[in-house]
């Protein structure tokens, strides 16, 4: 079950155990199974955060109105960089709220 809280020093080892070889392969056939479940999930709860909406689309014409090239290429590139991070964020919350519902009900 995950409780918490954790120390710097937890969440920076179990963060490294990530990065081997394999370690995330059954979650990420998980994921591919309820791709779309989760995905209307993290968009349900994007929106509901109020990260969608009026002020994504006033930052999507302020990216795409700048009128050198250049200038726009950037910011739409920050404009997607930011989104990412945002999603990343909201779908770990997701996943963690996830595995506590499942250690909830045990499946053995």
């Amino acid at each position: 079950m995950l409780e918490g809280p954790y120390s710097d020093e937890e969440i920076d080892a179990a963060v490294a155990a990530l990065t081997t070889p394999d370690r995330l392969a059954g979650a990420q056939d998980t994921v591919a199974r309820f791709a779309s479940q989760l995905q209307g999930i993290l968009e349900d709860a994007l929106h509901a955060g109020g990260w969608f909406g009026q002020a994504h689309e006033a930052e999507v014409s302020k990216a795409t109105a700048v009128a050198d090239a250049a200038d726009r290429q950037r910011a739409v590139r920050t404009l997607i960089a930011e989104e990412t991070r945002l999603g990343i964020l909201v779908g770990v919350a997701v996943g963690i709220e996830l595995a506590r519902e499942l250690a909830r009900h045990p499946h053995h």
